[in-house]
């Protein structure tokens, strides 16, 4: 493999043409969701004051491949195919036998993988005849993302952005203000939730579940508005998959198989958009990698959760998910990998896990952050907080295979660009970072609320 490019582009080929679901593909389905009230598996109808009936259908499709509209498509362009990149410096540094690979998904307009699903969520709205869309964002990723994707299509967008990250990230608040975007700290005072949350804690710094809560609430009380999600909902891992299929492809075209996959965890879209792909071949015989998802220390819903029902946002809106969760009242830390703040794990996800089909593990920020100098150092690229997650563990596997002499082949996506997130890696620099331990104590007294489903 002395040869081949460092740079692998699909110039030859075409943006996949369809999203893949991996639903039809495992032995059993997944527990379905539950209405809060009725504790009864919920029907689509349920779900149409919140999600356009296309979504709806999308969520619950039995079909392995749907068709990505032509409209979406040419808003991909933009941006996708996306490089496949081999991190032949970073090896270096390592002293490493095993070839490294990473999927870039930092050229996306805001930054991130998060418009692979931001956009076709637009679209569905914009055609159903949709006038806004709210959402949350924790790291601002998604809020940015779906801000510009409601400026393709002529929406009104309005973010509930979780207060730690709000104040540490003033540029991401920008950049969604500048495609056109409202934004609110949250909890904010917009909100009966959020007014609730201030009242009882001035100095809240909120949570993905409170901000799923409010951008709910505003959502259900008007019916020119739906909520758009940036993970967790099948149909987000299913627009997402467009990263695997893509690497898939580009492998190929270097004749390499991977041997190890490794992803950030934290609603799970990213995780699973580059995972899916690969685990449809495992399951069908074709190759044999192992997946392992990374998450925070500070968030640990795969490695330190239960596998139970629970609310996918803190007030207890939404219907009832069967997932790895924390608890719906647990808040997190404010650590800096905002977008994994998440008491909770994709259902989807959850589920694959829970039959043993993917691994975990969970890092700490300093040493995540670590890995972030070591590839911007060597790739030249700063990534954002949330994949150095992954770049961690990719990098503790090649110094194991520097030891045993293993030439592994290591799969990963480097799923933001780290450029609005500078005065983190400052004050990693300056060495006022720390590691929060997560007592036990503080985990089971938020699955000490989970609702009796």
């Amino acid at each position: 493999m002395a040869n081949e490019p460092t740079k692998v582009l699909l110039e030859e080929s075409q943006i996949p043409r369809n999203w893949y679901n991996i639903l039809p593909d495992l032995p059993k389905p997944p527990p379905p969701p539950l209405h809060p009230a009725t504790l009864q598996p919920i029907g689509p109808d349920d779900l149409l004051p919140l999600f356009p009936a296309d979504l709806i259908a999308q969520e619950v499709t039995r079909d392995r491949h749907v068709p990505i509209p032509e409209d979406v498509l040419d808003v991909y362009r933009l941006w996708r195919p996306t490089p496949l990149i081999r991190a032949r410096r970073l090896e270096k540094s390592l002293s490493t036998p095993a070839r490294i690979y990473y999927k870039y998904e930092g050229g996306s307009p805001s930054g991130s993988h998060k418009p692979n699903t931001a956009v076709p969520q637009a679209y569905y709205n914009a055609r159903q005849g949709v006038r806004r869309l709210t959402t949350e964002t924790g790291a601002g990723q998604w809020g940015s993302a779906l801000a510009f994707a409601c400026a393709q299509y002529g929406l009104a967008c309005e973010i509930w952005m979780v207060r730690a990250s709000y104040d540490q990230k003033p540029y991401r608040r920008s950049l969604m203000r500048a495609y056109g975007g409202t934004v609110h700290p949250s909890p904010s005072a917009v909100t009966t939730t959020g007014s609730r949350i201030l009242a009882e804690d001035p100095g809240c710094p909120g949570s993905l579940g409170i901000a799923i809560s409010e951008a709910v609430e505003v959502a259900g009380g008007h019916d020119d508005t739906r909520y758009a999600l940036g993970s967790v909902l099948n149909h987000v891992l299913m627009h997402q998959t467009v990263i695997g299929e893509e690497a898939l492809e580009q492998l190929a075209m270097l004749g390499e198989t991977p041997d190890l996959i490794i992803g950030c965890a934290g609603g799970g879209s990213n995780f699973a958009g580059l995972v899916f792909p690969f685990l449809r071949e495992k399951l069908a015989g074709r190759m044999a990698p192992v997946l392992r998802a990374v998450e925070p220390a500070a968030c640990p819903s795969l490695t330190r959760g239960v596998y139970a029902y629970d609310y996918g946002d803190s007030a207890g809106f939404t219907p009832l998910l069967k997932m790895h969760t924390l608890g719906h009242t647990f808040v997190p830390d404010p650590i800096h990998a905002g977008g994994l703040r998440y008491h909770g794990m994709a259902p989807l996800l959850s589920h694959i896990y829970e039959l043993g089909m993917v691994e975990a593990v969970a890092k700490n920020q300093s040493e995540c952050f670590k890995a972030g100098l070591r590839f911007a150092r060597t790739e030249g690229i700063v990534p954002a907080p949330e994949p150095t997650h992954a770049l961690a563990e990719t990098i503790a596997e090649a110094l194991r295979c520097a030891e045993t002499g293993e030439p592994k082949v290591i799969v990963t996506a480097v799923c933001g660009h780290g450029h609005f997130d500078l005065p983190a890696y400052e004050g990693h620099l300056a060495g006022h970072l720390e590691d929060v331990p997560l007592p036990q104590e503080r985990i089971d007294t938020a699955l000490a609320q989970l609702p009796a489903a």
